[in-house]
């Protein structure tokens, strides 16, 4: 079963490994943890910061995408539309 661990403990391991002053490896070993706890935790920690988890920055990406997206069309609709106004004058024979 897996251990549970304070807030403050955490906050503590996450300070030293962003120092940068050892390897995550080590700093794992020497509090007692995996390596792949301790990216984990400094993953929720960046996330939690930022303020924007992978969820909040694809949603700020689609709204971008989406106006783009609208101003294309609006482009195309114009450029058809002079198109077929100037395609209107040529006679064919």
């Amino acid at each position: 079963m897996p251990t549970a661990y304070g807030a403050e403990f955490r906050q503590d391991v996450i300070d030293v490994a962003r120092k940068g002053e050892a390897t995550l490896a080590q700093i794992a070993k020497d509090f007692g943890l995996s390596v792949t706890t301790l990216k984990r935790w400094i993953a929720i920690a960046d996330r939690k910061e930022s303020g924007a988890g992978p969820a909040a920055t694809e949603s700020a990406e689609m709204r971008e995408l989406k106006e783009r997206n609208r101003l294309l069309e609006q482009e195309n609709e114009i450029l058809r539309r002079a198109a077929a106004y100037l395609a209107r004058d040529i006679n064919p024979k």
